[in-house]
């Protein structure tokens, strides 16, 4: 037994002379990551709130002011000041509940006095308030998490709404009225108001001596339409409003970023249910650059003629020479054959004039031409063109092809009809009319075959073809 327990003894030892310097080893080994682990858990859990100045966190500094010492800040600064503004809102209105809680002990309503300090408290949380959306708004604007800025806003709308249904009408009405009389409220709104209108009627003063100055700029443009001109003259009149209004609005701390987003999002919207309009507004611009017209011309399109007195960016309208007024839908104009009859400085009046066939050509020749050159208003250069133009059923036909002015066409047309007739006429030259002359040829008239026809002598009698009498064989035609 003794020489068994040495040997488990020798044994032992030995294992632990081996093992020993392996572990220590793996000690050694396994030191240095716990010691680098350490300083990195100590680096992920002590991060020290930054430091913001004090004037962040006092409700009496003025609300302009305070937004101001934001916009320095960085995304980190307003998350922990927004969490620093929910802890003091939070502290104000349990103040305010304490209060209210307080009023109500004895199960009656809060006295006047008792109902003042309510309403102090709660006009002092809305100041509060104020200040915390601020830092939530800047929070979001520096890129910070929509969904964690959602979660203040939502906390500070269910403390309003769950504080006015709970609150009695007393303190509700108290509230209404230092609303109503406060610079920050009634007031102010009533005077952002006022500024507006007031900046409104202002603007359209500066727009309209803006748009005189455009137009006369515009004018002084070559190859200009007085169409284009007109619709960038209307262009600039309203971004003249457009952009004031934004300069008015900002100015009174309005944000106007989200009317941007809406105007985005109703957009399509509009463009959907306005694909007509939209049809007739980009024929309108096409009507403008490509210039096809241009105001005071006469034109030919879309089913109707007329002189173009206005082209906006949806119609175009059109005065008749008989003084009505048509306006058509510029999709219906761009899209249908447009003839300009005043686009070019002359034009060709078409005449035709015919004359007997026994009339003398070369007598009417002349008398054409003594016509036409005798008009003040036709033209020499380009000559005038009169020859037969053809032989029909009726008359020998001249066309007679004078040029003259745009505006003269109309007084050459009519002056020549009249003194081509009266020339004529001092001539002896017939304008015939259309004749014709009817032969009616009549066929031999055939035998009728005859047919005995009882009398009262008991003699036959048949018809005569020639004179039809009724004649009696062996009588003369009498009858008793």
């Amino acid at each position: 037994m003794i020489c068994l327990r040495d040997l488990l003894s020798s044994f032992l030892l030995s294992l632990a002379l081996v093992v020993a310097p392996v572990l220590a080893v793996a000690q050694d080994s396994a030191a240095p990551a716990e010691q680098t682990a350490a300083p990195e858990e100590a680096a992920t859990t002590e991060q020290p709130a930054p430091e913001l100045p004090a004037e962040l966190t006092d409700v009496t500094v003025p609300l302009e002011d305070f937004k101001l010492r934001l916009l320095p800040l960085t995304l980190d600064e307003l998350t922990t000041l927004a969490e620093i503004w929910q802890g003091i809102v939070q502290d104000q209105t349990q103040a305010g509940v304490d209060k209210t809680i307080e009023a109500r002990a004895d199960g009656s309503s809060p006295t006047e006095e008792e109902t003042n300090e309510i309403v102090a408290l709660t006009e002092a949380r809305g100041e509060g308030f104020a200040r915390f959306s601020a830092v939530v708004d800047n929070f979001t604007k520096k890129g910070g998490d929509e969904a964690v800025a959602a979660t203040f806003h939502a906390y500070m709308n269910a403390i309003s709404v769950d504080e006015k249904q709970q609150a009695d009408f007393r303190t509700l009405l108290q509230m209404a009225m230092n609303w109503t009389i406060s610079t920050d409220g009634g007031l102010g709104i009533a005077k952002n108001v006022i500024v507006i209108i007031f900046a409104f009627f202002v603007l359209i003063v500066v727009a309209r001596i803006v748009r005189g100055y455009a137009r006369r700029l515009f004018a002084r443009v070559p190859d200009l339409s007085k169409l284009l001109q007109a619709f960038l003259t209307l262009v600039v009149y309203w971004l003249t409003i457009a952009i004031g209004l934004m300069v008015v609005l900002s100015a009174l701390g309005v944000d106007i970023t989200p009317l941007f987003a809406v105007v985005g999002g109703a957009s399509f919207i509009i463009a959907f249910a306005m694909q007509d309009t939209l049809g007739n507004l980009a024929a309108g611009l096409m009507i403008m650059f490509n210039r096809p017209f241009d105001e005071g011309d006469y034109i030919t399109a879309g089913g109707t003629s007329g002189t173009v007195s206005a082209v906006s960016v949806v119609s175009t309208k059109v005065k008749t020479p008989d003084n009505q007024v048509i306006i058509i839908p510029n999709s219906k104009v761009w899209g249908d054959v447009i003839t300009n009859t005043t686009a070019s400085e002359i034009r060709r009046v078409d005449l035709v004039f015919g004359i007997g066939y026994d009339d003398s050509i070369e007598e009417a020749q002349r008398v054409l031409e003594e016509v036409v050159a005798a008009h003040e208003k036709v033209l020499s250069d380009p000559a005038p063109v009169i020859r037969v133009g053809a032989l029909a059923d009726s008359s020998v036909n001249f066309i007679v092809r004078p040029w003259t002015l745009s505006e003269d066409y109309w007084a050459v047309l009519w002056d020549l009809n009249r003194s081509v007739k009266e020339a004529f006429d001092a001539h002896g030259i017939s304008i015939p009319f259309p004749q014709a002359d009817m032969h009616i040829k009549v066929a031999q008239a055939l035998p009728i075959p005859t047919q005995a026809v009882p009398s009262e002598t008991g003699t036959t009698a048949s018809p005569d073809i020639a004179s039809g009498d009724s004649v009696e064989n062996g009588g003369d035609g009498d009858r008793d």
